[in-house]
């Protein structure tokens, strides 16, 4: 099932908003959400999650088509596939999913690294992403639109309705995923805990388990310190400018994280 979740709606002094979705969705559309460069996103990998629970979904819960169209001519699918041919076609997607399933479970067995089981399960993974965008209007333009795969309208459409639902909280900073009990710290090391969880796409770990501020803390070295260096966790969090229309890479209205710590301006 397509997923979209405020994780946190703010609007600046100046007005302008900025929001953090989670969402959940068919891996096999996800090249198609990361056309939009307006938005900063990150993104379960197939190379963190462990094989067996990534089989456990593809056996249980596959992602699927929202819409089984009849094939023609052109990218739209108009017409619904209908009685035996829905049927069989239903089944084969599921077969299909079982046999991927199957497969990796035998790699799995041979040793083989995650990095290369979890690939033959992607086309029937789901994607666990975060989003953080000022900037909507076109994405919605375009992905709502009826000629955009079903897939990626039921997902454009859950993010417009959780958006339109949601009133945004006026700040001065804007830092996913913290929670009141982390308890009240300069704002230097909250921009580090929300990157770090924005690279979980979670408040928790891969096992379920809640992290300390240390462990949060260690995370975030490791991503921006370590080598190679991975900042688009940091591209999540933002500091509210004094103009509406002023630009930090993405971010219109907002002074991006990353920006900031690769100037060194907040250290």
């Amino acid at each position: 099932m397509i997923e979209a979740k405020i994780i946190l709606d703010s609007v600046s002094p100046a007005g302008k908003r900025i929001t953090t979705l989670q969402l959940k969705y068919p891996r096999f559309i996800h090249s198609e959400f990361m056309a939009h460069r307006a938005f900063s996103r990150g993104a379960m990998g197939s190379r963190a999650v462990p094989v067996a629970k990534m089989i456990e979904q593809v056996r249980n819960d596959p992602a699927m088509p929202v819409h089984w169209g009849e094939n023609r001519l052109g990218m739209p699918a108009v017409d619904d596939l209908t009685g035996e041919a829905l049927i069989n076609a239903l089944l084969t997607w599921r077969s299909a999913a079982a046999k991927a399933a199957d497969s990796a479970e035998l790699m799995m067995g041979y040793g083989l690294a995650k990095q290369v089981v979890n690939r033959i399960l992607e086309p029937f993974q789901w994607m666990h992403t975060v989003v953080t965008a000022t900037e909507w209007d076109n994405f919605f333009a375009s992905r709502c639109h009826p000629d955009a795969q079903p897939e990626m309208q039921s997902l454009a459409w859950a993010m417009r309705d959780a958006m339109d639902a949601s009133a945004p909280w006026p700040t001065e900073h804007h830092m996913p995923y913290l929670r009141d009990e982390d308890g009240v710290m300069p704002m230097w090391p909250r921009a580090m805990i929300s990157a770090a969880r924005c690279a979980r796409v979670s408040y928790l770990k891969h096992d379920g388990t809640a992290p300390s501020i240390g462990e949060d803390l260690a995370l975030f070295e490791r991503l921006a310190g370590g080598t190679p260096i991975h900042e688009s966790p940091l591209e999540h969090q933002g500091f509210a400018m004094a103009h509406p229309r002023g630009r930090s890479r993405n971010f219109v209205g907002w002074w991006q994280f990353r920006e900031l710590f690769e100037e060194g301006s907040m250290a």
